[in-house]
């Protein structure tokens, strides 16, 4: 599902790569945990894979797209089609409701729209059941929910469609124990169902357990590296 060589990649502003690895991949279908402390290019890298950036040096491919070979537009139509992508802070849409909400990736990709096997609201709302939000929040404005069930809407919208990656970036870091824990299953129980391969970015080791593989980014990253050692 991903699957990079020898990248390289220097913000504009910077003199030194924020990241230089040599090889990391995920499978289809395999769930991923990618941990590493702050400043160690976790959302570098997640912009890479999601095609929001391109790197200087080396190969990138996603899903079998090599993403160094799209202009801008079809980098943006990739990512529509292929990646489902749940932010930190959600970046959910205040002005919409929460169904509403969850629908919105299909109005950007046809390929999603044509693997759902029910109306869009349907498939919503079966998502967000699984999910374990209640029905009569389902029309609410997303303001009136609480984090956690914010949370649950933002995981619905990356996984409507079937995307082939999910990449999840700290989405668990506002939550106690126990219900990031009943999160995180409930998100590879629908990955699964889904077979698509999940990503899943944090500074919080004590998860690592819950997943496939453990990855460190500090221990990929030969820049990450190169700064302790200068340090």
């Amino acid at each position: 599902m991903i699957a990079i060589k020898q990248l390289g990649f220097t913000w504009p502003d910077q003199s030194q790569p924020i990241l230089d690895i040599d090889s990391f991949t995920v499978g289809e279908g395999e769930h991923v945990f990618l941990q590493g402390p702050s400043g160690s290019g976790k959302s570098t890298l997640l912009s890479l894979i999601a095609g929001i950036h391109i790197p200087q040096t080396g190969t990138l491919t996603v899903n079998h797209q090599a993403l160094t070979a799209l202009n801008d537009r079809e980098r943006d139509q990739f990512r529509a089609n292929h990646i489902g992508y749940i932010f930190q802070q959600f970046n959910l849409l205040p002005y919409l409701s929460v169904i509403d909400n969850v629908t919105v990736p299909l109005r950007f990709s046809h390929l999603r729209r044509q693997a759902l096997t029910r109306s869009p609201h349907q498939e919503a709302a079966t998502l967000l059941d699984q999910l374990g939000l209640p029905t009569n929040c389902h029309h609410q404005p997303v303001t009136a929910l609480s984090i956690g069930q914010q949370q649950r809407v933002a995981a619905a919208r990356a996984l409507i469609g079937a995307p082939a990656l999910i990449i999840a970036d700290e989405p668990t870091s506002a939550l106690d124990a126990d219900t990031r824990n009943t999160f995180i299953q409930l998100l590879q129980d629908r990955c699964r169902e889904a077979n698509s391969s999940l990503l899943f970015v944090s500074h919080d080791s004590q998860l690592a357990p819950l997943f496939d593989r453990d990855v460190s980014l500090p221990a990929l990253n030969r820049a990450m590296r190169r700064k302790e050692d200068q340090q």
